[in-house]
């Protein structure tokens, strides 16, 4: 099984590649800058440059992959459309090449509170407004899908166990990008999984739970 990682080389995305090669998976991971892909990705990985907003770049990148994990998502910057662009343009453009390629499954990460208009996220360039379509978009493509939505995102990990609910469910908390890298491998065999919004935080407090009672959501 061959898996497309766009995204590979921002904070989240390099920590899926990192947990696909530790499970022995064959992966490829879509990116921009290849030196800066060779430098911090593990070297079994397959570098293949392409971009979300040109999608002519995309259809080489997908052949023979049967899943894409898409962890993209806009930089912050003084560019207001940056996140209708890389957030909502981009996924719809992954979204559409991967419906013609024929991919088994797309895992896409989001984030919490995506239906909540007036969060103050939104006030930068409505970040999760613009997530929250791309998301639409993907329930409504045809494609299998488990979109996975995580609180807050730390680079620290901790021991903290999992929590998962359903689609907005979860208000609040926080996960380090680790345990996110965790939830989008383990999907990937999980067809209980399968048309499913996943809310993700992790909860000093929470029982301890294995991986069937966790995404039995």
């Amino acid at each position: 099984m061959k898996i497309l990682v766009a995204g590979a080389t921002g904070q989240t995305g390099r920590r899926i590649v990192q947990e696909l090669v530790e499970k022995g998976m064959d992966v490829r991971a879509l990116v921009r800058d290849e030196a800066k892909a060779k430098e911090i990705l593990p070297p079994s990985v397959e570098v293949v440059m392409g971009d979300v907003l040109k999608p002519t770049t995309l259809d080489n990148a997908l052949k023979d992959c049967e899943v894409v994990i898409c962890a993209t998502g806009a930089a912050p910057s003084w560019d207001i459309t940056a996140f209708y662009k890389v957030d909502f343009e981009g996924s719809k453009n992954l979204i559409n090449c991967a419906k013609k390629a024929d991919i088994d499954k797309f895992i896409f990460v989001t984030s919490l509170c995506v239906s909540k208009f007036f969060h103050p996220l939104n006030l930068f360039g409505l970040v999760l407004f613009w997530k929250k379509q791309a998301e639409k978009y993907l329930i409504n493509s045809g494609l299998n899908y488990t979109i996975v939505r995580p609180g807050g995102l730390k680079n620290e990990d901790n021991l903290y166990p999992l929590v998962v609910k359903g689609a907005d469910t979860l208000e609040e908390g926080s996960i380090p990008r680790r345990k996110v890298a965790q939830v989008c491998v383990e999907v990937i065999s999980r067809p209980q999984t399968d048309g499913k919004i996943l809310e993700i935080v992790a909860q000093e407090d929470a029982p301890s739970q294995d991986w069937d009672q966790l995404l039995a959501v």
